[in-house]
């Protein structure tokens, strides 16, 4: 099939090459740095073995005019970057294209084939003009939950962490053709990408997690377990989740997975830093509102109170401020 990747990053990078490497056709639409290497040189995959793996038989490119009509669009960027894409991506459709949006966090597209009262609400912490939802339309959508761990250790190079898991469903929770050609296409290539019946379920199961231990990381500087083992962050985390529960309740969402069991699953993850710590030490934009700024929406939407995460939100928010104006990184230096 022909596979366009907007966005060679961790996830990207490790998707695309999979499907290169398992013989598809795939064009990565990139820019700068990573352009320049995987025309040079094809996308590089570090396997979680070690395993240096090439895809040669790729193509890169920043025009998107260029393509022309593709059978699948892997959205593979953060939520808070669709925007600056969206009014581009049409130029990649052909009568029968998909978008698999591989984005963390409360989607643009959770209340489109949704049903009852919010149905066909924009979620503004993710898609504040409209935009993406105009320019992607729901009808072309597959939901994709990513579970897998990798980094973008150089232009052009990822190495595979962990995890093979790309969950996928049709927003309206049937099962087509598509959505299987599609979960086919991804298991051919070597992933775990089962069709489920809630795609929005298992976007609440990952979210749980991260949009409490993701802000609580970055604004203290610590990790998975050292938030897990201090008794008062983790009565912090703890309460976040149950206000979150409430939200993804009121909207129907059942998890499969005990609060203390996904709690208890962070603590054996060990010293990991989130990927929200990670951006604040880069000095990058850490994805905010998709992950913490879309349940308050939502909570506000359902009248749901949500002390605990609102004030964690505006924090977290205020940091990324600081940040900006002052062009700056704050990490934790070790003293002499």
């Amino acid at each position: 099939m022909k596979i366009v990747v907007i966005g060679a990053g961790a996830i990207g990078g490790l998707v695309g090459a999979k499907l290169a490497l398992a013989g598809e056709d795939v064009t990565f639409l990139v820019r700068g740095a990573n352009l320049d290497a995987i025309r040079r040189d094809g996308m590089t995959l570090v396997a979680a073995d070690g395993e240096r793996l090439v895809a040669r038989n790729v193509t890169a490119t920043d025009d998107y005019r260029a393509t022309g009509p593709q059978d699948i669009v892997v959205l593979a960027m953060k939520a808070h970057q669709v925007d600056a894409v969206a009014a581009q991506v049409p130029l990649l459709f052909g009568p029968d294209t998909v978008v698999v949006t591989m984005q963390n966090g409360i989607p643009y597209w959770y209340f489109h084939k949704h049903g009852g009262p919010l149905e066909g609400t924009t979620v503004r912490s993710v898609d504040p003009d409209g935009k993406a939802i105009g320019a992607i339309p729901a009808e072309r959508v597959i939901g994709c939950v990513v579970y897998p761990a990798s980094e973008l250790v150089a232009p052009g190079v990822v190495k595979h962490i962990e995890g093979d898991r790309f969950p996928l469903g049709e927003l309206d929770g049937s099962s087509t053709e598509r959505v299987r050609r599609v979960s086919a296409c991804f298991a051919a290539a070597g992933f775990r990408a089962p069709v489920l019946d809630n795609i929005r379920a298992e976007i609440w199961l990952k979210l749980w997690g991260n949009l409490t231990f993701n802000p609580i990381s970055g604004l203290s500087h610590s990790t998975l377990v050292d938030i897990c083992e201090y008794p008062p962050s983790r009565a912090l985390a703890t309460a976040m989740m149950q206000e979150a529960q409430a939200v993804a309740h009121k909207l129907g969402i059942e998890f499969r997975v005990s609060l203390e069991k996904r709690i208890a699953g962070a603590e054996k993850v060990g010293k990991h830093k989130t990927s929200m710590l990670q951006d604040v030490e880069a000095g990058r934009a850490p994805e905010i509102d998709a992950l913490v700024g879309a349940v308050v929406e939502l909570a506000k939407l359902t009248d749901t109170p949500t002390p605990h995460i609102s004030t964690v939100y505006v924090l977290v928010k205020l940091l990324a401020r600081t940040m900006q104006s002052q062009r700056g990184q704050v990490r934790m230096r070790e003293m002499a």
